[in-house]
This record gives C-alpha cells, sequence and structure tokens, in this order.
C-alpha cells in the first residue's frame, strides 16, 4: 500500500482576508479575472502540496530559513512555511508586487 505523502494546507486568516479582498477587486474589474487567478493560485498550491520545497527560498525573510517558501502569480506574492513534523504548509501571505513587502 502506498503512503500518501501529500502535506496539509493551513490559511492564515489575515492571508485568507486578503486573498478574498484581491478576488472582489478582481471581480469589480472583471468576471473571468478572479477566476483565473484563483485557478492558477490553487494550482500551484496543490502542486506545494505534494513537494513543498519547489518553490524558492523566501528572500525576503530576514532571517532566512529553508522552511519560508515564495512563489509568484499574476504579480500576486503567495508565502508560506513549511512545517514539516505536522506535514502542513501554512499560507501565510497574499500580496501584490507591487506593495512595498512587509517584514515578519
Amino acid at each position: 500500500m502506498v503512503k500518501n505523502s501529500s502535506f496539509k494546507i493551513i490559511w492564515d486568516v489575515q492571508a485568507l482576508e486578503h486573498f478574498k479582498e484581491i478576488l472582489e477587486y478582481l471581480n469589480e474589474q472583471s468576471n473571468q479575472a478572479p477566476k483565473i487567478v484563483k485557478k492558477a493560485i490553487f494550482d500551484r498550491i496543490t502542486t506545494i502540496k505534494k513537494n513543498p520545497l519547489v518553490s524558492e527560498k523566501d528572500k525576503l525573510r530576514n532571517p532566512p530559513s529553508k522552511d519560508y517558501r515564495a512563489f509568484i502569480v499574476f504579480s500576486y506574492r503567495i508565502t508560506y512555511q513549511i512545517q514539516n513534523e505536522a506535514k502542513e504548509v501554512r499560507i501565510l501571505r497574499i500580496r501584490h508586487t507591487s506593495r512595498e513587502p512587509l517584514g515578519y
């Protein structure tokens, strides 16, 4: 029997709120845009569930850590943390790349 090695995805409350705000904003601009962006981000998160190391280390993290990763989809930067022992990936932040990065 093959053991499922998938990681569980946990969304930080603030990250989820920002994601909802982004989709609402996009919906004001276009009916299709939020669907396209949402699908692209979820597709990437599905890949991360299987292999959380697929994205580059988060270069904005200070101090640097191999457990913090980030990827960009349609100018949205998604930051996440890998928690190996719990087999979880925590989505920490989603923001437009034109916005000033916040420290954490």
